[in-house]
């Protein structure tokens, strides 16, 4: 059988997810919940690049995302903070819908899946 890793999180869910060099991560939401949507769209991007990181990988390996936000309408500042992080890296197969939020201050949430 092949290993698998699991990293953080509680009772319920890992934060990370690693198996045949792939690498699974939690969605990742912001911890400043005050921020706007380009604030904790920043907030995530970097919870994200530290996950892949403790994992031995990055975003250049990323393979797909997954994106939900309180309001569609947050789309284009959202994207803006997206694309200046992502730069020249290979962009991921993504998906991104308006949802409920489980707290109603979470702006943004985040899921990727990445490769080693």
């Amino acid at each position: 059988m092949s290993k698998i890793t699991r990293q953080g999180g509680n009772a319920i869910l890992s934060n990370s997810v690693e198996y045949h060099n792939f690498v699974f991560l939690a969605g990742m939401t912001a911890e400043d919940l005050g921020q706007d949507i380009t604030g904790q769209t920043r907030q995530v991007l970097a919870r994200i690049d530290a996950a892949l990181e403790a994992n031995g990988t990055d975003k250049t390996r990323l393979l797909s995302a997954q994106i939900w936000l309180k309001d569609i309408r947050d789309r284009d500042a959202m994207n803006k903070v997206w694309v200046e992080w992502l730069g020249d890296a290979g962009r991921p197969a993504r998906a991104c819908v308006e949802a409920n939020m489980a707290d109603p201050r979470h702006l943004v949430e985040i899921m990727v899946i990445a490769c080693r």
